[in-house]
């Protein structure tokens, strides 16, 4: 990848980290409809109006059947399933779950013809990665008395992140991203509108938490998706979803210097496998 591209693929994976910190905050006041909706909601105010101004709308509204079905996968579907998974799963193992993306992209890039994706060096890469987050989150994540139910429920959310951008891939890559993320946030703030007005907090929410649905909704909402799209373009689904690796990372790190959490000799030695796994995975192969 280039300079710039790395640039995007650090930047989406430490904006992406963000979420699980933020959330820790928010969940304190509010119900998950009322983050959801008013994340998605400050996503679209900010998305909508540039790709108004962009004249990119029409376009994505001509095809708003993939946009909501986009919207289905990469939103509605992984968002529900995460959040009632991680109630009976540790968050370590949900984190390291969820760093399955690259695998699921890797298979349905290579059923739509990429075989470069298995070449040795990236897939090498791939298995060192995800070496490191398991190191990061911590092996005791793991132990046989889980939920299998809650395990298969994350697995098919990030079958669904996988299956989602494969979707705007494959169906409409002409399509602007801004305009079908911005269609899409829109779309599941007005779904989660009614469920938000019925749990909304009886007292006016504290100015922390307020600050952290404002910085949620900006940063890894809109922000993220706008360049996680950015990079897509240049480097495609495969190598562009190893950001996943990156964002269970830097949750950790970021737990660990604002939160005070233990730094553990697993986050110090899987953090840089997961960076250098990450450099191998995205090399651009040069065999077909």
């Amino acid at each position: 990848m280039s300079r710039k591209n790395w640039f995007l693929f650090l930047t989406v994976g430490l904006l992406w980290g963000m979420p699980y910190l933020l959330l820790k905050v928010s969940v304190r006041e509010l119900s998950v409809p009322v983050i959801v909706c008013s994340r998605t909601f400050i996503g679209a105010l900010i998305l909508v109006p540039i790709a108004l101004h962009q004249r990119t709308i029409i376009p994505a509204l001509k095809k708003y059947h993939f946009v909501l079905f986009y919207a289905v996968l990469e939103l509605f579907l992984p968002w529900v399933l995460i959040t009632s998974a991680e109630q009976k799963v540790p968050s370590g193992l949900a984190g390291l779950l969820v760093a399955t993306v690259p695998i699921w992209s890797s298979i349905l890039a290579s059923l739509s013809g990429d075989k470069t994706v298995w070449h040795s060096k990236r897939l090498g890469g791939m298995i060192l990665g995800f070496v490191g987050v398991l190191l990061v989150v911590g092996i005791e994540s793991i132990h046989s008395n889980q939920n299998p139910l809650a395990i298969s429920m994350i697995l098919i959310a990030s079958l669904s992140y996988a299956l989602a951008v494969f979707t705007v891939t494959r169906n409409i890559p002409q399509i602007d991203p801004i305009a079908i993320n911005g269609l899409a946030m829109l779309t599941t703030a007005i779904f989660y509108l009614p469920f938000a007005l019925l749990t909304l907090p009886k007292h006016r929410p504290s100015a922390h938490v307020v600050l952290s649905q404002i910085t949620l909704g900006l940063l890894p909402t809109a922000l993220a998706f706008f360049l996680f799209f950015e990079l897509l373009r240049d480097v495609g689904q495969a190598r562009a979803s190893m950001v996943t690796y990156l964002n269970t990372a830097f949750a950790v790190v970021l737990g660990v210097v604002i939160l005070k959490e233990p730094l553990t000799p697993g986050i110090l030695i899987g953090l840089p496998l997961v960076l250098i796994g990450s450099y191998f995975a995205g090399r651009k192969s040069v065999t077909q």
